[in-house]
């Protein structure tokens, strides 16, 4: 029997118990990758890391499993990844100058740089990461879509286009916050959409609300998503909604009672994207042992 150490810490939050929980497998070495989803499924949050020794020019490698696939990146999981990791090397290295900042993570859409950011006492609370850069086209299924929201006649505030940076995210306008929160989506229709998760947005300005549902990933709605924030602000940056290079302020989980915070950024024009920054903090609330 194999014992194995985790670490859950709730991401995009600084309070216990908001933000999105994240579980940080830190030496998953040996771990065949079938062990890997089942061990997700029983942690039967939205995503778990498994942090593995690096193969090319990363610090780390990592896998990413949901209760019911694999994800070549995400957002949530890896920013808490890098905090965890950053607090680990903290009490490892007392004396500062040994003590690394940026943490190089491998994962299957790239090498993803993180840039930690520290407390007064030294430890490593919050993030920032260079997220890949997404591709993107109009979502050819979006009338299903929004049927499954609601939502008909279509949204009229931007196009109902899908951006993949490891998993496929699809955006869907709203005229308010109060719409946004009235929302019930019918989760059958959803489940028929593979490999999308259906973002849902409103706001203006540099605040922005987000909510994201999606059965394919085996999430009904996720509480904090900080690969839909990077993609949110290329699709907002694209349609002039917003400038390129600033900060907006995206706040996610808050009908389901886990509210998150995340700041995205984007550069470039709106034909190309040169790079995309996330941030947030995160907060470790557990440490356990597994036995499988």
């Amino acid at each position: 029997m194999g014992t194995y150490e985790y670490v859950v810490a709730d991401v995009f939050t600084d309070v216990p118990l908001e933000g999105n929980p994240t579980a940080v497998f830190v030496d998953a070495a040996g771990i065949p990758p079938e062990r890997m989803q089942r061990i997700a499924q029983e942690m039967h949050l939205s995503e778990t890391v498994f942090v593995l020794p690096p193969e090319g020019d990363g610090d780390v490698r990592v896998r990413i499993f949901t209760p019911v696939n694999e994800l070549a990146f995400a957002g949530h999981p890896t920013l808490g990844t890098a905090i965890v990791l950053g607090q680990a090397n903290n009490a490892n290295n007392a004396d500062k100058a040994d003590r690394a900042d940026t943490i190089r993570m491998e994962t299957a859409m790239g090498t993803v740089v993180f840039e930690l950011e520290r407390a007064d006492d030294g430890r490593a609370d919050s993030a920032c990461m260079w997220q890949p850069v997404p591709t993107w086209e109009l979502y050819k299924r979006a009338d299903e879509l929004l049927a499954g929201l609601g939502l008909a006649p279509a949204p009229r505030t931007l196009p109902v286009e899908v951006y993949r940076n490891g998993p496929r995210h699809v955006f869907v306008g709203l005229d308010g916050v109060a719409s946004l929160s009235a929302l019930e989506p019918d989760q059958r229709v959803l489940a028929r959409l593979p490999d999308m998760a259906a973002n849902c947005f409103a706001g203006a300005g540099s605040q922005w609300r987000l909510r994201m549902f999606s059965p394919a990933y085996g999430v009904v709605e996720d509480a904090a998503t900080g690969s839909a924030a990077g993609a949110l602000a290329v699709h907002l940056a694209r349609h002039g909604v917003i400038p390129f290079g600033e900060w907006i302020e995206i706040r996610q989980g808050v009908e389901i009672g886990r509210p998150s915070t995340m700041r995205a950024r984007a550069f470039g024009t709106p034909g190309r994207i040169e790079s995309v920054q996330v941030a947030g903090s995160a907060v470790v609330v557990a440490r356990g042992t597994l036995y499988a």
